[in-house]
């Protein structure tokens, strides 16, 4: 780790640090270097001429590891956006062949089109491609959005800072075999399954991708897609490596993030410390007391099952209230009401009257009130 106490436009160091990080990456036979921040297109080709050996900044690496992970349609369609966005903003003065220029066009001559004129052209003709395949998988994930809406499951979105365990705890309570690796952004593409909770009642499972702080501009916008299943959820399970040492800095930063895509704060969330067998004895026992003191936080191992009974069983007092048995007679002339009876799932018997349909409902109180706003 190498700090910057001013940052040079050139060489992003000055010329002494250079060589001297020259004389140890040639000693250490380093092939790679990577920059924790932003590095210009300019200080990029500068240092690895200096240094003869390949130089990624933040943004660079994520989008090498995210274009290795993605597995679906929509995953790889995002990866391929973020890359050309980011692309484009290295043409400038990045590469040797950008003074070349080709023949002007039409009857008026000129100097024609440079080369990085060309290839912002082709990017751009890129992205706009890209961009409306984006938009047809986006409109297919929102019918089936839709769908779900009809079957009123409710939603419990898994989030968390990358690597805090999110995709091993959703294979052990879905029984799936999502891709659960100790890596960063090992999930790139939201995840659904179905779970019974204890109860009976049903709910769908999310899993996301995992956070990360400074996440560039241009992935937060290529990714948000993959989230839209937070904004939608009826509870969100933040789950956080309670091992890592920044557990609490991470935790603060998944905060911001939820924030910053709007998500309600009326949703229900639950914390689960997650990975509490990792922790030393006393460690983890003064971490389960501490847990057990705060309301709707629940210290667990989705590696070993410790502690995920009482996770259901507050997930299942959170999204499963105490329901009435009621019987209802909606008129015939007010179709919208029972057209939104049945919607909510909420009708066990309905048979015709006189002037209407008896229907026998079990709901909650929640769904009483919205009935009679209605």
């Amino acid at each position: 780790m190498v700090p910057v106490p001013k940052v040079r436009a050139s060489h992003l160091f000055g010329s002494g640090k250079t060589d001297e990080l020259k004389s140890r990456l040639e000693e250490a036979e380093v092939e790679l270097v990577l920059v924790d921040g932003p590095a210009s297109p300019v200080q990029q080709r500068n240092l690895e001429k200096a240094w003869g050996v390949k130089l990624l900044d933040r943004t660079g690496l994520i989008l090498e590891i995210f274009a290795d992970r993605a597995r679906t349609r929509e995953g790889v369609l995002q990866v391929e956006l973020a890359a050309l966005s980011y692309q484009r903003t290295r043409l400038v003065r990045a590469w040797t062949h950008l003074e070349r220029q080709r023949g002007g066009f039409g009857f008026v001559g000129g100097p024609g089109e440079t080369q990085i004129e060309a290839d912002r052209r082709a990017i751009d003709d890129q992205i706009i491609r890209l961009r409306r395949q984006l938009d047809k998988v986006v409109r297919t994930r929102e019918l089936h959005r839709a769908a779900r809406r009809k079957v009123p499951f409710p939603v419990v979105a898994l989030v968390g800072y990358t690597n805090a365990g999110k995709s091993t705890l959703f294979n052990r309570l879905t029984g799936a075999e999502v891709l659960a690796k100790d890596m960063l952004f090992a999930t790139l593409d939201p995840t659904m399954r179905a779970v019974r909770l204890p109860t009976g009642l049903k709910v769908i499972l999310s899993d996301t991708v995992g956070f990360i702080s400074d996440l560039p501009t241009q992935l937060v916008a290529a990714f948000r897609a993959t989230l839209e299943e937070v904004l939608e959820a009826d509870l969100i399970l933040h789950v956080r490596d309670i091992a890592h040492p920044d557990s609490t800095p991470q935790a603060e930063e998944v905060t911001r993030i939820l924030g910053e895509l709007g998500v309600d704060e009326a949703t229900p969330l639950i914390e689960v410390w997650n990975k509490v067998d990792l922790l030393p004895e006393a460690e983890r026992a003064a971490h389960a007391t501490q847990a057990d003191r705060k309301p709707q936080v629940f210290a667990v191992s989705a590696l070993t099952g410790e502690g995920l009974d009482a996770l259901l069983g507050a997930v299942t007092a959170v999204l499963d209230e105490e329901r009435l048995d009621e019987r209802l007679e909606v008129p015939f002339a007010e179709g919208r009401r029972r057209a939104w009876l049945h919607a909510q799932g909420i009708v066990t018997a309905e048979a015709e009257a006189e002037h209407g349909h008896v229907v026998t409902v079990s709901w909650t109180p929640r769904q009483k009130a919205e009935y009679l706003a209605l």
